[in-house]
């Protein structure tokens, strides 16, 4: 068993004495606010009771899905475990008048305000930008939507399959491979990329207001960013009118651009320049398959070849073992890793010696692991200074901060 790590006692993040009241829930809003939280900030997760909340269970939805050890609270499950450290949570039925004004005062205290609620509800609950603002004229308001506001789509109901849908990244499988079923990444990416693309925007409004001395009203739609996201790359050609050539980066979109095969696994490799494809070869027992070959001679020629290219690696790479590649290439300065099966990756060399894999102990919910924050500040440190709350864990503490009598909370059940 990995040795259990103790909570720190105070926040040592850039982001120290931010305050955030969190209306977000499921990966797109929670993922992005527990890296905020993560570099300092303190962040209020306000979460409904039920029936509004997780299917009739209450608060985050993503408290549920997964299986909890025997004995421990259903409402930590390992999802919510995973993107909602350092946060506090506080419990408020927002179709309450007495809640809604509770939290007003709530966001009185605050820096910034974050939400995925969608906008005309925040309206009809009298918690637009407009009525915010007259209790917080500074407060940075960053509003997670599906789609940009201006557009036909703004308001309807977004999820990470729908943006993956929509953005372009359900097609892109079927253009590596030939296969016309187009299909999903098997990961949650445009809530994490649209997360990514969140935390940006509330430091880059924070600091507009440092400045300044002025809030703002932010939106991060979902559509848009991974959008962005999939086009960085895969614009390609179609980036000129008109278009010089075909949709896709083909090196990235080549069916043999995987993993490749050893005598006892599978490496990460990728030669790069003139001097690592001659190398590979090279070692491989192939001299002159580079220099000699006009389809690979030069990196644009490599480029519209790329096909054939990477179909010759595996022919070499099946004849010797994982360790011995790595022995002969890392010397070479050559791009190698030993791939990694999800099995893997806690017994990794590198994670480990980072210590990426933290163990911690949960009062309730017993031995957990948490991932370390990945981003180094040499300055001020990301760190981990709270559990994963249970729901409402921290409503009382939280709002006799925000100034309401022990009466007030009491009168909000």
């Amino acid at each position: 068993m990995s040795e259990t790590r103790q909570l720190e006692s105070e926040a040592t993040g850039p982001l120290k004495g931010i305050r955030i009241v969190d209306l977000t829930s499921v990966v797109f809003g929670a993922y992005a606010t527990q890296i905020l939280a993560d570099m300092g900030a303190e962040v209020m997760k306000v979460e409904a009771p039920s029936p509004t909340g997780g299917g009739g269970q209450g608060g985050d939805i993503m408290r549920w899905p997964g299986h909890t050890p025997e004995g421990a609270p259903d409402d930590l499950g390992p999802i919510f475990m995973t993107i909602n450290r350092n946060k506090r949570s506080v419990l408020l039925d927002l179709r309450n008048e007495k809640a809604r004004a509770a939290l007003m005062k709530l966001i009185a205290t605050a820096d910034v305000l974050t939400s995925n609620v969608r906008y005309d509800a925040m309206k009809r609950l009298g918690l637009s930008y407009e009525e915010v603002k007259k209790v917080k004229p500074d407060i940075v308001f960053v509003h997670a939507a599906g789609y940009g506001s201006d557009g036909p789509y703004a308001g309807l109901p977004a999820y990470d399959d729908l943006i993956q849908a929509g953005s372009g990244a359900a097609d892109l499988l079927s253009r590596m491979d030939g296969n016309p079923q187009p299909r999903y990444m098997p990961t949650i990416v445009a809530d994490k990329v649209s997360g990514l693309f969140f935390v940006s925007a509330v430091t880059a409004a924070l600091f507009h207001r440092q400045r300044t001395g002025e809030g703002q009203f932010v939106e991060v739609p979902m559509l848009e960013a991974v959008t962005s996201f999939v086009l960085a790359e895969h614009f390609y050609d179609h980036v000129y009118d008109p278009p010089t050539g075909p949709w896709t980066y083909g090196r990235i979109t080549n069916p043999d651009r995987r993993p490749y095969r050893t005598k006892d696994g599978h490496i990460g490799l990728l030669p790069y320049n003139d001097q690592q494809w001659n190398d590979f070869f090279d070692v491989a027992g192939k001299p002159g398959a580079m220099s000699e070959d006009p389809r690979f001679a030069t990196y644009k020629a490599r480029t519209q070849n790329i096909r054939e290219l990477y179909a010759m690696i595996e022919e070499v790479t099946e004849t010797k073992t994982t360790q011995e590649w790595l022995d002969l290439l890392k010397p070479l300065n050559m791009p190698i890793v030993k791939m990694n099966k999800l099995d893997d990756l806690q017994g990794d060399p590198h994670l480990q010696a980072v210590g990426f894999f933290g163990r911690y102990e949960h009062p309730e919910a017993g031995g957990y692991f948490a991932l370390k924050p990945p981003v180094r500040f040499s300055a001020s440190p990301s760190n981990i200074r709270r559990h994963p709350p249970r729901l409402g864990e921290q409503t009382a503490e939280v709002l006799r901060e925000a100034g309401l009598s022990e009466a007030e909370i009491a009168e909000l059940g």
